[in-house]
């Protein structure tokens, strides 16, 4: 599945991750005035999908805990470009069966390991923004901006609590 966001000036991203059905308050104000929100997977009911899109359109992908009903449509991967920057978006990075820096991606979009990063290989930024939902361990609850300036590519992590 493919993507396309308009080009303008410049594009801002909210990227989050293993929600597990909680969408937290703090998520919807750190999104504000965003382009897009890419979901990483892991997402839980519907509902929180439809509640991101009313902040902005939505683009997800199936993560190992949507395997039944409405998230078995989802794709497991995703390709979204942004301005000139093309993005790959998949739940669990070690699932990556390709060469992105060879592909032409800017950077890798994925979830799953509930550790949040931010690191460029080869080129191409890697962005885990970590996990939004239920706090499973000492790590804190966080999403990601992404900033798209035509294809530069620069990204923060935002704690929620």
């Amino acid at each position: 599945m493919s993507t396309e966001l308009k080009s303008h000036d410049g594009h801002l991203v909210g990227v989050i991750s293993d929600t597990h059905g909680l969408l937290r308050p703090e998520v919807l104000k750190a999104f504000e005035g965003i382009d897009l929100i890419v979901h990483a997977g892991d997402i839980g009911p519907e509902e929180v999908l439809k509640a991101l899109q009313e902040v902005a359109p939505v683009v997800a992908v199936r993560g190992n805990m949507d395997r039944f009903g409405w998230a078995g449509k989802l794709s497991k991967t995703v390709i979204v470009e942004v301005g000139e920057a093309l993005l790959y978006v998949l739940h669990d990075v070690d699932e990556l069966d390709l060469d992105p820096a060879a592909a032409g991606f800017s950077a890798v979009i994925s979830g799953h390991s509930h550790r949040s990063w931010i690191e460029k290989q080869n080129g191409v930024l890697f962005l885990n923004p970590g996990s939004a939902g239920p706090c499973r361990s000492a790590l804190p609850a966080s999403v990601a901006l992404l900033r798209v300036e035509g294809n530069s590519l620069s990204a923060q992590l935002i704690a929620l609590r």
